[in-house]
């Protein structure tokens, strides 16, 4: 298993190791059931404290956050049976918790993005999933309503080979009927 783990990628290597080199000009996207060895990567990252409300230029109204403001957030994050719980609070002590089912299916990209001129490319990649909220409480139970979507996504650098500490930031937009606002952070470092 750690020939899979390999963070370096110089040129050249035996056959096993060359999966998790990156190519110039990569473009990969893939959607699969996620494996045993990433849902291991998933119970290792974890949100940090900090969290923002994503606004717009023009602050564009949001709707399904009741009255959790937008200033001094702060974060608590669980992924347990495979769901996640993510619970935001103001410093005005106004909270909510958003749990959210993992879905069956994972969207990974690994893209070359051109930023550094080497034999070995470190690729910008996203874990995305997108599955239906399972349920809101405190400012966010009024806007969840079935079915309220949400699209979390995971951010990160590294090679083709994923390990928790490659993600290192973190988008979170939930949509519907009474419900459309998203938030953002950094990960934890491992």
């Amino acid at each position: 298993m750690a020939l899979f783990r390999s963070r370096s990628c110089s040129r050249p290597q035996p056959f096993l190791l060359r999966a998790c080199c990156a190519d110039k000009g990569q473009y990969w996207v893939s959607t699969s059931t996620p494996d045993t060895y990433t849902v291991g990567i998933l119970k290792d990252m974890h949100m940090d404290t900090g969290v923002e409300l994503f606004m717009t230029a023009g602050e564009d109204d949001m709707k399904g956050i009741g009255d959790l403001g937008w200033e001094n957030l702060s974060l608590v994050d669980a992924f347990t049976n495979n769901t996640w719980k993510i619970t935001i609070k103001s410093a005005a002590g106004k909270t909510g918790t958003l749990t959210l089912p993992r879905p069956a299916k994972l969207t990974t990209k690994k893209i070359d993005i051109h930023d550094k001129e080497e034999d070995d490319p470190v690729v910008y990649k996203e874990f995305v999933f997108e599955g239906t909220v399972g349920s809101g409480s405190g400012v966010f139970k009024s806007g969840i309503v079935r079915p309220t979507k949400y699209t979390l996504i995971f951010q990160g650098r590294g090679n083709n080979c994923d390990n928790a500490e490659d993600f290192t930031h973190w988008r979170l937009a939930v949509t519907g009927s009474k419900a459309d606002y998203a938030f953002f952070g950094k990960m934890k470092k491992s």
